[in-house]
């Protein structure tokens, strides 16, 4: 099984702001699976899914960004360690990216948060960087002059739009791991990312 993870902040009045692109690739990988996620406990809401023939366990953690590591502890705890799964190659986050571009997919191992508070609380609760990501490109083409209130501003209709397309893609690149690998991945969305100017 593989755990995969959006990360983002519950309540309405944060649904389709920027800091919610990892809650929204999760609820599209669900849509595509045909499951809901629904199911609360481990302080997040889960569904059961079968992708590529990989069953998996979709979440969304319900602590609030910054504290996404207490949920993401607990539901490895309730279904990593009893299944002796591994952190690096069964636990998937995906999230928003503020340092690249509206629409890239950047796909990474291991390595630091790069300020991300939510997949440095993942990290530390889980006591490793070896943490297989997901990164969703969300900066708009004009300066942000505060990042902070940015990420949770609502996305403007033709962000929307985008995003939507953009959603797509995030999806197809977890299934891209499930069923091919993550060096696949890498190498088909990583390419594109740099073709946008990601990383």
């Amino acid at each position: 099984m593989k755990l995969i993870v959006g990360l983002g902040n519950p309540g309405p009045q944060y649904e389709f702001t920027p800091h919610n692109a990892g809650f929204l690739a999760i609820d599209r990988l669900a849509e595509r699976a045909k499951v809901t996620v629904s199911n609360r406990h481990c302080k997040a809401v889960t569904g059961r899914a079968v992708i590529g023939g990989e069953p998996v366990l979709l979440a969304k953690p319900e602590t609030f960004m910054n504290l996404s590591g207490g949920s993401v502890r607990e539901l490895w705890a309730k279904y990593g360690e009893p299944e002796g799964l591994s952190v690096s190659r069964d636990l998937v986050v995906v999230y928003d990216e503020l340092d690249f571009p509206l629409g890239t997919i950047r796909i990474r191992e291991r390595g630091s948060s790069a300020g991300h508070n939510g997949i440095e609380s993942v990290m530390s609760a889980m006591g490793t960087d070896e943490i297989l990501r997901v990164r969703i490109g969300i900066a708009p083409d004009h300066p942000v002059s505060n990042g902070a209130d940015f990420v949770l501003t609502p996305w403007k209709k033709r962000e929307l739009t985008v995003m939507d397309e953009v959603l797509d893609r995030a999806a197809e690149a977890v299934e891209t791991i499930l069923t091919e690998g993550t060096a696949a991945a890498m190498n088909k969305f990583n390419r594109k990312a740099e073709t946008a100017g990601g990383e």
